[in-house]
């Protein structure tokens, strides 16, 4: 009979092999059941034992607080309870619970706040900044336009690699959330910045280092990299709060529904699953429009 902690060990392997998450999400899901596998541990039960009323003491201890370093999050809730159903699934799976006592659990929906976007003269403001003729100045351009024009995650543009690129079809092959590839096109400034990184600055360090956006020791950028270099620059441009990598994904897909692209086609080049991940963005452009009306409708 395996233990609880080998049970976990096996699931977070079965989430790997499978590729379900990102690397993140296995962290975070080890962290959540583990939790929840310390909460039976104190009371003596086994992971077959859990009916919903210890469900809801569970949840009653997890929104307290005392499990955590101070109150949770809607968000953290919401995913630690996706966990623990997952992890019931498994259980299920492998014949080491019969019954899944999450299943019937209905928590309360977190209403989805609009996410931070930019908009098309403040992306301006940002990429005017830099100074072309300096290396590094040159390869940060490049980094923060490719993420703006190809609507990337920070980690697909650290990770994307020389090869992803294809400079005559203008076109990027990206390696997204579970593996997953898509092809994003990119335009012709983009192209003209890539070609002046690759055969400048690129070359400069490291021609054998497959990543293609490199440090000045030669190897791939770090996301934390990226993210300090995105915060230093949009204060040098003047840009209020605190801006972040997920707002240039966020304002590639807001500009494109703006300017009347297909929500479909912004849900491929996103690389989301579930068209309802793109959708809050045309609540977002929805919102934007009435802003518009607001001020400049002369029956307002």
């Amino acid at each position: 009979m395996l233990s609880m902690d080998e049970i976990l060990d096996s699931y977070i392997s079965y989430l790997k092999q499978t590729k379900s998450g990102s690397v993140h999400t296995s962290s975070a899901y080890r962290r959540d059941i583990g939790r929840f596998l310390a909460f039976l541990k104190d009371r003596e039960l086994d992971l077959d034992k859990v009916d919903k009323a210890v469900v809801f003491d569970y949840i009653e201890v997890l929104r307290s607080g005392k499990l955590t370093k101070g109150i949770i999050s809607d968000r953290s809730f919401q995913r630690a309870i996706s966990a623990l159903r997952s992890f019931y699934r498994y259980l299920n799976m492998m014949g080491i619970s019969e019954d899944d006592p999450f299943k019937s659990y209905k928590g309360t929906k977190i209403k989805k706040s609009l996410p931070d976007v930019l908009s098309f003269d403040e992306i301006e403001r940002l990429l005017a900044v830099f100074d072309l003729d300096d290396p590094i100045d040159l390869r940060d351009r490049t980094i923060l336009e490719m993420i703006y024009a190809c609507g990337l995650r920070v980690s697909e543009c650290a990770n994307i690699d020389i090869d992803d690129i294809d400079l005559d079809s203008m076109i990027l092959r990206v390696t997204g959330k579970g593996d997953k590839e898509r092809i994003v096109p990119f335009y012709s400034r983009l192209k003209e910045l890539l070609i002046d990184y690759i055969y400048g600055y690129r070359d400069l360090f490291k021609k054998d280092e497959v990543a293609l956006f490199i440090n000045k020791r030669g190897g791939r950028i770090s996301t934390r990299s990226i993210e300090d270099i995105l915060a230093k620059r949009s204060k040098q441009a003047g840009l209020k709060g605190n801006v972040h990598p997920h707002s240039l994904r966020h304002s590639f897909a807001t500009h494109l529904l703006d300017n009347g692209a297909d929500l479909r086609v912004v849900q491929e080049l996103l690389g989301h699953e579930n068209l309802s991940t793109t959708q809050i963005y045309t609540h977002l452009t929805t919102e934007r429009l009435k802003e518009t009306i607001k001020k400049a409708h002369p029956h307002r």
